[in-house]
């Protein structure tokens, strides 16, 4: 084998024509594809269940190995389709009728703020940050956690937010960045700080040290308490 071989590496020892047949394998694998979409009833990827993506790609595996191989024959990706729209209608069948199969399966939706602080138990079952959570935060506007009565990650991953009324707003903990919001262990000055692991608020003397009544970090941030963006 020589190395950097143009013709070895464009199209090896398959003629011309075989990329007309490509193209054939590559239409019946975007149809084969598009029909189980459109077969599920889902309108958009967004609403994917984790059970949907991974029949997606499980399908998508069988489509591109028709795509690429000239060994491998048609007929067998038309069973995996079939098999893996089966498989999907009887499960589906089954979450309608048992709301512990369909929770098993589609998962729940989890609570990770309420009243302005954090679910700390939340970031466990969802394997997931407080900086992710953060910048999800700001993506949708929230300035602080005191304006955020409740925050859902939902079971398609979308963060639904329900906010209190702008009379209710309390002192909550920044979501900007590390670099944006200051952060003590030693407080400068006797006032209200926030726990940046968990949202809690708290009094701290002037050059004292503090542990989170909540859940015993003692990293802090001053709180801010402005209205929600609109």
């Amino acid at each position: 084998m020589s190395p950097f071989d143009i013709q070895r590496m464009l199209i090896d020892e398959f003629p011309l024509s075989f990329l007309l047949e490509v193209c054939f394998r590559a239409t019946f694998a975007f149809l084969a594809v598009f029909l189980f979409l459109k077969s599920s009833g889902r309108r958009g990827i967004r609403q994917l269940s984790l059970f949907e993506l991974v029949v997606i790609l499980t399908l998508g595996s069988a489509a591109g190995d028709v795509s690429f191989y000239h060994d491998v024959p048609l007929l067998p990706v038309v069973v995996v389709f079939l098999t893996l729209l089966l498989l999907y209608r009887l499960i589906v069948m089954a979450t309608t009728k048992s709301r512990k199969f369909e929770a098993w399966i589609d998962g729940l939706p989890v609570t990770v703020i309420n009243n302005g602080l954090f679910e700390m138990k939340a970031f466990e079952t969802l394997n997931m940050s407080n900086s992710e959570l953060l910048m999800e935060l700001r993506q949708q506007g929230v300035e602080h956690l005191g304006q955020v009565r409740l925050g859902i990650v939902e079971t398609d991953g979308d963060l639904s937010l329900y906010f209190h009324d702008e009379n209710d707003l309390c002192p909550g903990l920044s979501v900007l960045p590390k670099e944006h919001r200051p952060e003590y262990q030693k407080v400068p000055a006797s006032a209200l700080y926030c726990c940046v692991k968990c949202g809690f608020a708290q009094s701290i003397d002037k050059e004292h040290e503090a542990r989170c009544l909540r859940c015993s970090h003692d990293i802090w941030s001053t709180p801010l308490s402005n209205h929600r963006s609109r």
